[in-house]
C-alpha cells in the first residue's frame, strides 16, 4: 500500500565521500568520488528530522515494509516503489539454539522471508525506485545470485528490463529465479569479480542504470532498513552484537550506516558491536580488520557463493562500520558454516543458504572463545534462504532407503532407526 505522498521526509544535504570527504550535491551526477575513486555516503537533515519524526509517529505508521523508514529515505522514491512488500521481515528469539550455545538471548532477522528470498531485495527495490525516478528502462548488475534474483523479481514486477551478469558457478535454485523473471542472462565465464568488471563496462557503454554493489550509493539505503527494523523490532533498545556475514562488505556497512542514523536522532542510546563474518575462503575485510588494515584481493575458495568475493566492492564503509561500532570480524571454515547452516535448521526450524548461516558460524567460534557472553542480546541477520542453494544439503544428506508401503515395512524401519535416535539427516 503506498502511502500519503505528502508525508514529509528528510532532506538529502548531499554525498560524502568515505575515504577523502569530498561532498557532491544531491543533483550531483557523481555516484562515486571524482578525486579519490572513493564510495559515497547519502547524508540527510539529521536536525530537521529529530524535529518532527518520532518514535511514536512511526508506531502510528501502518506500513509493513521497508518504507515505513520513507522518512529517512531519498525524497520522492516511494511513489515508484515496487509493489512487492519487501522489509519487515522477522526477528525470532532462537531458545533452543540459545541452549545448546549458552548464549540465552540470540534473536533472528530472517531476511530470507523478502519476496525473492534474500536482504538484497531491500537493495533492488531501492534501485527500481531510483530508476524510475531518473526515466531508466533497464536495470544492470553483477552478481553471485541473491542481487540478480532481487533485481530480476523487482525489475519484473515493474515493468523494466534487466540484465543479469553471474558467473558460471551460480546456483541453479538463483539461476532459476533469474530466468522465470524473464531477465536478459549472462554468464560469465570465470569468477564474481569478472562479472562485475563487464557489467561495469556493459552499463557504460550502453547507458543501463547500474545497480553494482560500491558504486550505487542507494543501494545501501535500502540495506540500512534491516537496522531500523531491528532496533524497532526489539523496541529501541539496541542489541549488544549483530553478526553479519561479509563477501563485498556493502550489507554490513549499511547495517552500521543504519544505527549510526539512529543514533543521529535519538532513537536508539547506543551503536550495538557489528561483527565482521567470512569464509576463511573469502576473508579479504576480515584479514584487514586482524591485519594492518589494508584490503587486499584475495583467491576465492569457498562454497558460500553469496560472500564469494575476491576483491570486496565496499571495503572503506565495511571498516568504517566495524570499526565505529568497536566491533570485530572472524573468520570461519566452510565446514563450520555448513555445521552451522543443520544447527540452525534443526534447533529452530529455519533454513538459509550457507553464506547466511556465517553468522552463526560466527557466534559459534565467538561463544566458544568467551568473546560473547552469556546474557549479551544478539541479532544474527541471515541475508539469505535455503531454497537459493539446495546442493549444499543434498550433496552431503544421508538420504534413507525407500521401504515397501506396508506398515511391517514401516515398523521394522522404526526398530532399526527409533524416532529419539533421529538426527537431521546431513552427514558431517
Amino acid at each position: 500500500m503506498r502511502k500519503d505522498p505528502h508525508q514529509r521526509a528528510a532532506s538529502e544535504l548531499a554525498r560524502r565521500c568515505v575515504r577523502c570527504d569530498k561532498t557532491f550535491r544531491p543533483e550531483a551526477p557523481e555516484w562515486v568520488c571524482v578525486s579519490c575513486g572513493g564510495n559515497l555516503d547519502v547524508l540527510y537533515d539529521y536536525d530537521e528530522l529529530r524535529r518532527w519524526w518520532s518514535k511514536a509517529s512511526l508506531a502510528a505508521d501502518t506500513t509493513r515494509s521497508m518504507w515505513r523508514y520513507d522518512a529517512i529515505l531519498p525524497r520522492g522514491l516511494i511513489d515508484h516503489m515496487p509493489t512487492l512488500q519487501t522489509g519487515w521481515t522477522p526477528l525470532y528469539h532462537a531458545p533452543q539454539l540459545g541452549s545448546e550455545l549458552g548464549v540465552t538471548k540470540i534473536e533472528l532477522k530472517d531476511d530470507g522471508r523478502n519476496p525473492t528470498g534474500s536482504l538484497k531485495d531491500r537493495a533492488s527495490a531501492m534501485a527500481v525506485a531510483h530508476a524510475i525516478s531518473l526515466g531508466q528502462r533497464v536495470l544492470a548488475c553483477a552478481s553471485t545470485g541473491n542481487a540478480a534474483s532481487a533485481l530480476a523479481g523487482m525489475c519484473a514486477n515493474a515493468g523494466l528490463t534487466s540484465v543479469i551478469f553471474v558467473p558460471e558457478k551460480t546456483p541453479s535454485g538463483k539461476l532459476a529465479q533469474i530466468i522465470a523473471f524473464g531477465s536478459y542472462l549472462v554468464r560469465v565465464e570465470g569468477s564474481y569479480d569478472q562479472a562485475f568488471d563487464l557489467a561495469m563496462a556493459a552499463c557504460s557503454r550502453f547507458g543501463w542504470y547500474n545497480r553494482n554493489t560500491g558504486i550505487n550509493p542507494y543501494l545501501s539505503e535500502g540495506k540500512k532498513t534491516v537496522a531500523f527494523e531491528i532496533a524497532e523490532q526489539l523496541g529501541w533498545e539496541a542489541p549488544d552484537w549483530v553478526l553479519v556475514p561479509v563477501g563485498d562488505g556493502n550489507i554490513i556497512a549499511s547495517v552500521g550506516k543504519g544505527f549510526e542514523e539512529l543514533l543521529h536522532i535519538g532513537f536508539i542510546e547506543r551503536l550495538p558491536r557489528l561483527v565482521a563474518v567470512q569464509s576463511e575462503g573469502s576473508s579479504a575485510i576480515v584479514d584487514a580488520l586482524l591485519g594492518d588494515g589494508v584490503v587486499r584481493p584475495v583467491e576465492v575458495t569457498t562454497l558460500a557463493d553469496s560472500i564469494a568475493v575476491g576483491k570486496p566492492r565496499d571495503p572503506d564503509r565495511a571498516l568504517r562500520a566495524v570499526r565505529q561500532s568497536s566491533g570485530l570480524g572472524v573468520k570461519v571454515r566452510d565446514s563450520e558454516i555448513l555445521e552451522a547452516q543443520s544447527l540452525l535448521a534443526s534447533k529452530e526450524g529455519v533454513f538459509v543458504e550457507p553464506s547466511a548461516a556465517a553468522s552463526l558460524a560466527g557466534l559459534v567460534r565467538l561463544a566458544a572463545a568467551g568473546d560473547i557472553a552469556r546474557d549479551d542480546r544478539v541479532v544474527l541477520l541471515l541475508t539469505g534462504n535455503g531454497l537459493k542453494d539446495t546442493d549444499s544439503v543434498l550433496d552431503r544428506a544421508q538420504l534413507p532407503a525407500p521401504i515397501p508401503a506396508s506398515m511391517e515395512s514401516l515398523e521394522r524401519r522404526l526398530a532399526e532407526d527409533p524416532l529419539g535416535d533421529h538426527s537431521s539427516g546431513i552427514g558431517a
